[in-house]
Formats: C-alpha cells, sequence, structure tokens
C-alpha cells in the first residue's frame, strides 16, 4: 500500500538517528539477535510482537520494542527510521521490505531467496553476510530510489500486471 506507506516530514522516535527498524514477528526463527548484537551509530528499534519480545526487552534495554502497530501507525513509526533491518534467513519475499522502502527506507539483510527478489545492492538497500557492513552502508543510499522501486508493487501495478498474464480464449 504505497499511499499508506510513504516517506513522512516526522520523528516519532527518538531524536537521535539513524534509526534502524525491524517489524515483523518476535521470535527465535527471524534471526533478531543477527540484528540486536551489532554495533551502529544511532538507535536500534522493533516494532512487532511474539514469544521472544520479553526476553529481548530486558537482554536488549538500550533498543526501543513498541510491540504490536498497524495501520497508520505503523506506516508513521517505519518512516521515521533510517534503514530497515531484515536479519531472517528464511523469509520468504517479505512484504515488509516493499513497505519500508516506500517510505523511502533502504533495507538491509543478509544475501538470501526473500532479500534477493527485491534488494537491488547500492540502490535500494544492501544485502552482506556481513549485516553490520549492510546496515550502515544503506545509510548513504537515496531515499527516492527506494521510493521509486516500491512504486512497482502497488496494489495497482500489481493488479494490472495478474490481469495482463491473464489467457481469455
Amino acid at each position: 500500500d504505497t499511499t499508506l506507506f510513504r516517506p513522512r516530514n516526522e520523528r516519532l522516535l527518538e531524536n537521535k538517528t539513524p534509526v534502524f527498524t525491524y517489524v515483523g514477528r518476535v521470535s527465535p526463527e527471524k534471526n533478531l539477535e543477527a540484528f540486536l548484537k551489532l554495533e551502529l551509530p544511532g538507535k536500534k528499534c522493533i516494532i512487532g510482537d511474539g514469544p521472544s519480545l520479553q526476553e529481548f526487552r530486558q537482554k536488549y534495554p538500550d533498543t526501543i520494542f513498541t510491540g504490536y502497530k498497524k495501520g497508520e501507525e505503523l506506516a508513521r513509526l517505519v518512516a521515521s527510521s533510517n534503514v530497515f533491518v531484515f536479519p531472517s534467513h528464511t523469509d520468504t519475499f517479505g512484504v515488509v521490505q516493499l513497505e519500508a522502502m516506500a517510505c523511502g527506507l533502504p533495507v538491509a539483510a543478509f544475501p538470501v531467496d526473500g532479500p534477493r527478489a527485491v534488494i537491488r545492492n547500492g540502490v535500494n538497500g544492501w544485502m552482506d553476510q556481513d549485516l553490520q557492513t549492510a546496515a550502515v552502508k544503506c545509510l548513504d543510499l537515496n531515499p527516492d530510489n527506494c521510493r521509486q522501486f516500491a512504486l512497482d508493487f502497488s496494489w495497482e501495478k500489481c493488479t494490472n500486471q495478474f490481469l495482463d498474464n491473464l489467457v481469455f480464449h
């Protein structure tokens, strides 16, 4: 939804920048500790809920944990960030990556199948076996490139692509 997820001129998160954000289930299979253990400038933010939330809140007190958010509030929080971090090794496509890009955020990820489908290194994000390297490199990327890439996945464009591929007899 490129109307809901869009760049905004507000900071809902701490003024300390940059802000590196993850959105999704807070659980072991998401590989969140790979993100939480990084030594990054600024602040880390986790938006979501799950079985590991309380453990991570205690273990990483300098991280912002917002809990589960949706709709306008979620979109505003994502747009308040600078880089989206997607630490999973197993997730597939990952619509959250496109939502972040629609807000103008580059995506840092490991070079695995899900991120490979949407990240163009040096354009709308960075993939690297070293997630810290990927996250820091994202700080130099143009937010407009991220937004432009995400616009190719709007509801309208995806619907038209689907319709264009239907075979009518």
